[in-house]
């Protein structure tokens, strides 16, 4: 049993939440948690819930709540944790059931242990069972003032941590947290002071004292105060780059007041003519910052820290760092580009400590806010200046114009070897003036647009991380925990869509809420509606992320972006984005593309494009913010008319000689879509499949349901020869249920019919044998004579199957009487073709043959190449048991050549089995083994019953 209230109000056993308990029994819950094991009258319960306006049901509400949550306990076996007494009522949880008092515990332990790590590891424990704000979900009078004293004691626990871990070195370790915190809280002077002190340390100076300047203007702002004391020297030592500077008021741990051990100074601290006080007094942050630059400027970096917990980008580095040339006098440039969140940022700082002692004269940094939220990106005059006083260039010397400033820049840079790392770039107009003249520098340039436009620009475009690099990541920042649970890891990997961002914020989740299992993360990330914000922290976010990304494109980009999320397929091409989004094929493919240069597109293919799982759930929830519901509707209308329009055309193409059961389609085909061949018609059909099968499935509403059955009428052809059993089974499945919806009993007819055949090549005789007898009896009811015609087809094959073989010609010759009443010459064909495997499997060979021969002709009149081939091969089956091998051998083999060059996978095996039988007719064993092994792999792999047993068979027979 535990029960919670740092953060939602809980009753959970064994990790269950128990059901029962309304917010206003919940309200009642945490008051009486929050004072455990006191007693608790009803008129304090009363006041702490109303206050002092209480209403007149008040003591009958106080009964209630107690009645409902004792209910609620008994129910889970829980008894004398909610006790009566005379005076009130008492709750009284036994150790370790109540959060709590485990955070107050630990904490405690904390300050009475001497060993600091002992003393961090147990804050980092006690801060761990923080799952939100104190009370989440409760309405009460008294939570307000409840949650803020809590959160204090949070907040004490957090400084002390800081403390603690600045103290034994881990200043990198606790940035990212404080900035959160300071975030949040920014007047908490001893937090800002802890952020100062780490950015300090981890070589950030500029960083610390922005922070500082930042709580000295927001402290007078908004309480006309004055920092203390303390604070004014912790910033003054770090204005002065003492390599130690000292905590606030604290030193490095709580209470400790120690001072810098002497003058000594870190490689970036201040030098004489280059101090904060040259700079204007207005400036305060970004370029206009005062900078403390060193006598030795072989000494300066302005890099940021390195992350400890880099994992990965392998190639990407080796690119970096030993197959860039190093060519004398001339500028390498490396363009590093990718999608929020990919990191490129983390690589490129990476890769420049790597290679800081290449560059000796210097390793310079500067942030050009192309996707800083809140900010305009940086004027390339201004980036300039801020890194030529990173040089050490006084601030008096750098001209006022931008082209001035260009020069001196390249000027100072004339021969030296210097590092330089322009972050979040906005475009190569942006960059191209910051660029070094005749120099052997290396300049890296992010940014989430591709910079063709950057002359000799080496591009370096990197992709979300392989699954080992990004399960590595999870494991340096989560540790054992991780390593105890491998397939949540895979599955939060996942559902992150291995973005680093994403994982990096997932396992950094983990880190912090030591009860939390991994699977129990993967399971809160698998509600799609919620993913986005779990994948976020106070400072950083995957979504904010991609909003800034969004905010940069044009109006016509961010429709077909945010539309794009409405497409329920895993990919798309222009002319069904042109759908879409309404427009002209050309215009569509033009904003698709521009789309995949700013990375919010990827592209697997040439004219395929797909969204990032992440992106796409962004792209959706914008859409739903943005679009009118009658926009999107009309949105996914045109795609679903489209894709049927499409199909269509490409089915006539295909199969011309079923062009007559497929139905009429009034919109054609997108203009300019126009298949010139079958081999043209069947790669679109493979490219689209997906998407077709998906985006009938999505159809939920009633007047576009018949989407679904128009469309499984048009492909049957297509996904029955090429065996695509399971989407198959999705579309007609769905058809039905759009057809009985709609009480569409043809519609209803045709799709039992589709289902039982897939049923039936996947071997299950008996539920294909229910799917036909029930299409048949539904078709006979709604007068369908071609409907009740194939279902009689599918019954015939399962009595073949079953050698009831009367039974199957009585069904093949009624339904050879329905098409040839119908005038359906292809219906008439199947139906020879199957009375002749009746008259082989009674011994009739040779009339086998003939009914055989007389399908084949009837195809071949019509141009049906895949009942060619099917005739074909019966016909080769019967040659055989007419005793002549080489002419079944030559049937199957114009069979299985017909197959192969249509794609008509599913008679491929049957084809290879007829092979390797007259093989072995033929004395060749060695042949027939090979072929019916062939058969074999390939039934496997589609799913075919009945020749995976006839390959065995021949197997057996070929070894025997």
């Amino acid at each position: 049993m535990r029960f919670t209230v740092l953060g939602p109000v809980d009753v959970c056993d064994q990790g269950r939440s128990l059901p029962g308990l309304a917010p206003r029994h919940r309200a009642f819950l945490a008051y009486m948690l929050l004072h455990a094991r006191a007693v608790l009258s009803a008129d304090r319960l009363i006041d702490a819930i109303w206050g002092p306006t209480p209403p007149d049901t008040a003591r009958a509400q106080v009964h209630a709540a107690v009645t409902a949550i004792r209910r609620v306990l008994r129910a889970a076996g829980v008894e004398g944790v909610l006790q009566t007494r005379p005076a009130g009522y008492m709750v009284d949880p036994e150790p370790g059931q109540l959060d709590l008092e485990e955070f107050t515990a630990l904490v405690s332990a904390a300050r009475a242990q001497d060993d600091p790590a002992e003393a961090a590891r147990r804050l980092r424990a006690a801060l761990g069972l923080w799952r939100g704000p104190a009370f989440s979900g409760v309405n009460a009078d008294y939570v307000d003032s409840a949650r803020a004293q809590l959160e204090d004691r949070r907040l004490a626990a957090v400084e002390r941590l800081a403390a603690l871990e600045l103290a034994a070195g881990g200043h990198e370790e606790v940035i990212g947290e404080l900035a959160a915190e300071v975030a949040a809280y920014p007047l908490r002077e001893r937090l800002t002071g802890h952020l100062m002190t780490a950015l300090h340390r981890a070589g950030r100076q500029a960083d610390a004292l922005a922070v500082g300047r930042e709580y000295r203007a927001r402290l007078a702002d908004e309480q006309g105060l004055d920092p203390s004391p303390a604070f004014l020297a912790l910033e003054e030592a770090v204005l002065r780059g003492l390599a130690d500077a000292p905590g606030p008021g604290a030193g490095g741990v709580e209470g400790d007041s120690r001072t810098p051990e002497g003058p000594a100074q870190r490689p970036d601290a201040p030098a004489q003519g280059g101090t904060a006080s040259e700079a204007p007094a207005h400036r305060r942050t970004g370029p206009d910052a005062p900078l403390a630059v060193p006598s030795d400027l072989r000494q300066v970096t302005f890099l940021p820290y390195d992350i400890a917990d880099f994992s990965g980008r392998t190639a990407e580095l080796d690119l970096l760092t030993r197959a860039l040339p190093q060519e004398e006098g001339v500028v390498t440039i490396v363009a590093i580009d990718g999608m929020a969140g990919a990191g490129k940022t983390a690589l490129a700082v990476h890769a420049a400590h790597r290679l800081a002692d290449r560059y000796p004269d210097g390793r310079l940094f500067v942030d050009l806010r192309a996707h800083t939220a809140g900010q305009q990106p940086l004027g390339s005059g201004e980036a300039i200046e801020f890194l030529l006083r990173q040089l050490g260039v006084p601030v008096e010397r750098i001209p006022a114009a931008t082209d001035e400033r260009a020069a001196l820049w390249r000027a100072e840079l004339a021969g030296r070897r210097v590092l330089i790392v322009l972050d979040n770039a906005a475009d190569a107009a942006q960059v191209r003036p910051l660029l070094p003249g005749a120099s052997s520098s290396l300049v890296l340039v992010t940014s989430r647009r591709r910079l063709p436009d950057l002359d000799a620009a080496h591009s370096l475009s990197i992709d979300v991380l392989p699954h080992p690099d990004a399960a590595e990541l999870v494991a340096r920042i989560v540790g054992a925990r991780a390593e105890a649970e491998p397939d949540a890891v895979a599955e939060v990997l996942l559902l992150c869509g291995f973005l680093p961002l994403a994982v990096r914020i997932a396992a950094a989740r983990l880190r912090h809420r030591p009860r939390w299992s991994v699977a129990y993360l993967a399971e809160r990330l698998r509600d799609e509606r919620r993913r986005l914000s779990e994948l976020a922290t106070s400072e950083r976010g995957v979504a904010a992320a991609f909003t800034l990304s969004y905010r940069q494109l044009d109006p016509d980009q961010q429709r077909l972006f945010r539309l794009l999320g409405l497409h329920p397929g895993r990919d798309i091409g222009p002319y069904a984005a042109a759908a879409l989004g309404d427009l002209g094929p050309q215009e569509a493919e033009h904003l698709l593309e521009d789309l995949l240069d700013v990375h919010m597109l990827q592209q697997h293919e040439p004219g395929r494009y797909r969204l990032h799982d992440l992106l796409r759930q962004h792209a959706r929830d914008t859409a739903a913010a943005e679009e009118t519901p009658e926009d999107r509707r009309a949105a996914l209308t045109r795609l679903l008319d489209h894709h049927l329009a499409a199909a269509h055309a490409a089915m006539d193409v295909l199969y011309p000689d079923s062009a007559h059961r497929r139905p009429r389609v009034e919109r054609p085909a997108a203009a300019g879509l126009v298949f010139d061949d079958p081999a043209h018609a069947l790669a679109w059909l493979d490219a689209e499949r997906t998407n077709l099968v998906l985006a009938a499935a999505h159809v939920t509403d009633g007047d576009r349901q018949a989407h679904a059955g128009l469309l499984a009428t048009t492909l049957y052809r297509y996904l029955y020869d090429h065996a695509y059993h399971d989407d198959a089974l999705t579309l007609y499945g769905k058809a039905l249920e759009a057809a009985r919806l709609r009480e569409d009993l043809a519609g209803a007819g045709r799709a039992l019919t589709d289902l039982g055949w897939v049923h039936q090549v996947q071997g299950d005789d008996r539920l294909a044998q229910e799917h036909f007898e029930r299409a048949l009896a539904t078709c006979r009811t709604g007068g369908d004579r071609r409907g009740e015609a194939r279902a009689l087809i599918g019954l015939g094959r399962v009595r073949v199957g079953a050698d009831e073989h009367d039974e199957a010609s009585a069904a093949y010759r009624r339904a050879l009487e329905l098409f040839r009443e119908l005038g359906d010459r292809f219906g008439e064909a199947v139906c020879l073709d199957c009375l002749g495997v009746v008259h082989e499997r009674l011994g009739r060979y040779a009339e086998a043959g003939d009914l055989h021969q007389e399908a084949l002709e009837l195809f071949r009149a019509i141009g049906s190449r895949g009942g060619e081939a099917d005739a074909l091969d019966n016909l080769g089956v019967a040659c055989l048991r007419q005793g002549l091998p080489e002419q079944a051998r030559d049937h199957h083999r114009r069979a299985l050549e017909l197959y192969r060059r249509f794609g008509y996978r599913r008679g491929e095996a049957k084809a290879l089995n007829g092979l390797a039988e007259a093989a072995y007719a033929l004395d060749d064993a060695a042949e027939a083994a090979r072929l019916h092994g062939a058969a074999l792999d390939l039934a496997r792999e589609l799913g075919n019953r009945d020749e995976q047993t006839r390959a065995s068979r021949g197997l057996a027979r070929t070894e025997g």
